[in-house]
């Protein structure tokens, strides 16, 4: 008797540790499943930028990039703004800086996001909340805008693109690819 309650012992032990890992299996697939990589594409006459976006760590202002390239927004929009070893900037409606999208997002700052060589983040006023459509590419680590702007993806492909940006140049198409 006292060895048939030790085997049920046992087996009770084995079945719940077999359905705790299956559980934690579960959850994991379900966070994999929700962790959509995507990619900004910005056709230019100078060729395509492929960007990164960091959507599980700036949700916020991705979703408002992701919207506003999916509703044709950006498509024929210049960048206005050439810094060297600085920043490009674009996304302004009205080409000259002073303009954006009708909708305003709050400030989004992940501290694991740094404005590192090819960053990509969202232009704004003194306002810390005014961001809307303009974004900026990094030409250069420029630590000092850390936790005053929001990064929100980074270039992974046409990196020599991005150096051969002037002012005027047409953003022809930008839209969102899962590859």
């Amino acid at each position: 008797m006292g060895n048939k309650l030790f085997l049920l012992a046992i087996l009770l032990i084995v079945i719940v540790s077999c359905s705790n890992k299956g559980g934690e299996l579960s959850d994991k697939s379900k966070i994999y499943e929700e962790k959509t990589i995507k990619y900004a594409i910005i056709e230019t006459d100078k060729g395509i930028i492929k960007a990164e976006l960091y959507i599980d760590k700036a949700p916020i202002t991705s979703k408002n990039f992701i919207d506003l390239a999916n509703a044709g927004f950006y498509n024929g929009l210049t960048f206005h703004r050439v810094e060297p070893d600085f920043v490009i900037q674009g996304g302004d409606p009205k080409g000259d800086g002073t303009g954006g999208s009708a909708r305003k997002i709050p400030l989004e700052i992940n501290p694991d996001l740094k404005h590192v060589k090819w960053a990509l983040a969202m232009a704004r006023t003194n306002d810390p909340n005014s961001a809307s459509s303009q974004f900026y590419i990094t030409l250069a680590e420029t630590h000092f805008l850390d936790g005053n702007y929001a990064v929100f993806g980074k270039v992974i492909k046409g990196m020599n693109v991005v150096s051969k940006i002037s002012v005027g140049d047409k953003m022809d198409k930008v839209y969102i690819s899962d590859k």
